[in-house]
């Protein structure tokens, strides 16, 4: 039912131009889609920023981690391969909830993390901060762009690019991704092409900085597109880079291993300005419930995968990028 509610929402604010931010959940259970003129105080959000954050917090900077164990973690990674070696799956976005302690605040992190894209939400039933690297997809000129982002790497390694770009797993596990976000454009689009193959972004992670893998795809839309925008986005959500493929499957697999609701996390959040539009893919994301933080992250398991990694992926990704 809430999906046909943010269909049928999202087209009417598409089909009368009118402006609006859109907050949608991983499984479709949540959304927010309010004009931008009406936007809550509580609400704030950054769109393909690349400015630098507002204050110097440094010496305020703590993170403790409280993550699931590397036993707990391994059940759920070897859940995954037996799926795998069944043929049910390819490759899977395994993701968990790690409790955190800091000294600072949603709002302090919202105002001081540098990154891309940046929302900062809380009403009656959620409060989170997300500062994700990731776009989920543009739209210019009657075009569609999506970029999916799948394999990192530590910039101060020896060789990091060359180390990332030729390693078969990274390869595969990036290639699939784009594969089914090819697919997913066919969908809603024509004339699908894979403009830019395997490219290389820095991210920022807080004390280091990341290589990042990402390419780019693009397909035509018909001219009335944003009558149409609850129909492009719910045909191709949840992300593909945040699920695996096959995309259906692969999440009812998922939903049972994960054992926790992602809720707003994976989920995209974006903005149609009345004649264009861009949205992201929500990683990096830190909720707050009951006084406690927690953060949210994950990575693609194929066959290849080394369970000991994997696992330090997913605390690796726990970090605050200021």
């Amino acid at each position: 039912m809430s999906k046909e509610l943010i269909k049928e929402k999202l087209n009417k604010f598409g089909f009368e131009k009118e402006p609006f931010l859109f907050v949608i959940s991983y499984d479709f259970s949540k959304f927010y889609i309010e004009k931008l003129s009406n936007l809550s105080d509580s609400i704030k959000y950054q769109l393909d920023n690349k400015e630098e954050s507002k204050q110097n917090i440094q010496n305020k900077i703590s993170l403790e981690k409280f993550p699931i164990s590397f036993k707990e973690y391994k059940k759920k990674f070897d859940i995954l391969q037996k799926e795998i070696k069944k043929g049910n799956s390819y490759l899977l976005n395994l993701t968990a909830k790690t409790k955190i302690k800091t000294t600072l605040s949603l709002d302090e992190i919202y105002e001081n993390t540098k990154s891309r894209f940046k929302l900062r939400f809380k009403n009656q039933k959620d409060d989170f901060v997300c500062f994700s690297p990731e776009r989920f997809i543009k739209i210019e000129d009657n075009n569609i762009f999506t970029y999916p982002m799948k394999g990192t790497i530590d910039a101060k390694f020896p060789n990091a690019k060359e180390k990332i770009l030729t390693n078969q797993k990274e390869m595969a596990e990036h290639t699939m991704v784009v594969d089914l976000l090819r697919n997913d454009l066919g969908i809603v689009g024509s004339n699908v092409r894979v403009e830019d193959f395997r490219y290389i972004e820095t991210i920022n992670a807080g004390d280091k900085e990341l290589l990042q893998v990402s390419s780019k795809i693009s397909a035509k839309l018909e001219n009335n597109w944003s009558e149409k925008i609850g129909d492009i986005l719910t045909s191709i959500l949840p992300a593909g880079s945040i699920t695996g493929t096959p995309k259906k499957k692969t999440v009812e697999i998922l939903k049972d291993v994960e054992n926790y609701e992602r809720d707003f996390y994976t989920g995209i959040f974006g903005v149609y300005d009345g004649k264009n539009l861009d949205s992201s893919v929500m990683i990096r994301f830190i909720e707050e419930k009951d006084g406690e933080k927690f953060y949210k992250s994950g990575g693609g398991i194929t066959c290849d995968s080394d369970v000991f990694l994997e696992y330090e992926e997913l605390l690796d990704k726990v970090y605050l990028p200021f």
